[in-house]
């Protein structure tokens, strides 16, 4: 499976940043900002940099590792959440409608599908959830290539309706152990340096969730993205990946959230590393490998909330971050316009 990821042309490099010390600031003043006002440039291409539609997708699975207790909920919870996202009442749609981001909820594979489904909910279904990934394959490979495939074409069809910012969020009662298990083997880390207590497990529940992945491990021997998905991954991990390459492809800017968000971008960028340049951390969370995994892929997240909610809330409250770099790289004076001599 290909994909056509134009890296960025770095030639722009000089003049981008000349444009942002011409500003009427000491160099650097802004610290991140700046550096996020560069990238956007380098992505957008233009004269006047843009954001004019962030939506935010929200794909909801299931994992057979949950039947082992390794959660405080049920993954009757995933079905029950995703019905508050079309209700409008978790954190992300709060989030969404304070800072005027389009809100998207996909069914990647729950245990079962909502029936009748409800107005809004978009269905493409891997399957009833993973297999357990402490005893096989999470997937086949023929389900991990089509998670690819489908949350490619979501992303697209956002896109095409002028889409100019994608923000990956999930859903999946049991998917830190998949993002877990995922990030201990694409990384050679162990268990004990990936595993975190996800929604706040016990003692007990937290030794169980190392062991079970430990035990997966033995099997996975291949540093290959797409069998790593098959093994130990998820539906929803495997279509925010390809949304943010089928992103990549079209040249639009990927906000990441969390720990599982960012374990799909690892994934993403193992099998098209030109992605890298597209991709804007939104925040650190406070899950325990959330850092290592920033680290690996050279991120430094916006914001430090000590979230860690999923839903691709923690991204959204990133948006207005954007907005500011744009706006200084847009209309802040220079010290040649504003009679500011130095």
């Amino acid at each position: 499976m290909n994909w056509n990821i134009r890296p960025l042309d770095r030639s722009a490099v000089p003049a981008i940043q000349q444009r942002i010390d011409q500003k009427t600031k000491p160099p650097g003043a802004l610290g991140q900002l700046e550096a996020l006002a560069a990238q956007l440039a380098l992505i957008q291409g233009k004269e006047r940099l843009s954001l004019n539609r962030p939506v935010l997708l929200i794909f909801a699975a299931d994992h057979g590792i949950a039947e082992e207790g390794v959660s405080i909920a049920p993954s009757a919870v995933t079905q029950q959440m995703v019905l508050n996202f079309l209700a409008g009442g978790a954190a992300a749609n709060c989030f969404c409608r304070t800072l005027g981001v389009e809100l998207q909820v996909i069914d990647a594979g729950m245990l079962a599908p909502i029936q009748p489904r409800p107005e809004g909910l978009i269905e493409q279904r891997v399957g009833n959830g993973t297999r357990n990934l402490a005893h096989e394959a999470a997937m086949t490979a023929e389900q991990a290539r089509h998670c690819l495939l489908w949350g490619a074409e979501r992303a697209r069809a956002q896109i095409a309706k002028g889409a100019d910012l994608l923000i990956l969020g999930e859903m999946g009662i049991g998917n830190t152990s998949a993002a877990s298990a995922m990030m201990a083997a694409l990384l050679d880390l162990s268990p004990s340096d990936c595993v975190g207590r996800g929604t706040g497990i016990s003692d007990s529940q937290f030794a169980l969730k190392q062991a079970l992945i430990e035990k997966a491990l033995l099997r996975v021997t291949t540093l290959d993205p797409m069998r790593v998905l098959e093994e130990l991954g998820g539906f929803e991990i495997g279509q925010m990946a390809g949304a943010m390459l089928a992103a990549g492809e079209a040249g639009r800017p990927v906000l990441v959230d969390g720990f599982i968000a960012t374990m799909a971008a690892l994934l993403a960028v193992r099998l098209a590393p030109a992605l890298r340049d597209y991709l804007i951390f939104g925040h650190e969370s406070g899950e325990q490998g959330h850092r290592r995994l920033l680290a690996a892929l050279n991120a430094e997240p916006l914001l430090k909330l000590g979230m860690r909610l999923g839903e691709g809330s923690g991204a959204v409250l990133a948006v207005p971050l954007l907005k500011a770099a744009i706006s200084v790289y847009n209309d802040m004076a220079t010290f040649e316009s504003a009679g500011v001599v130095v």
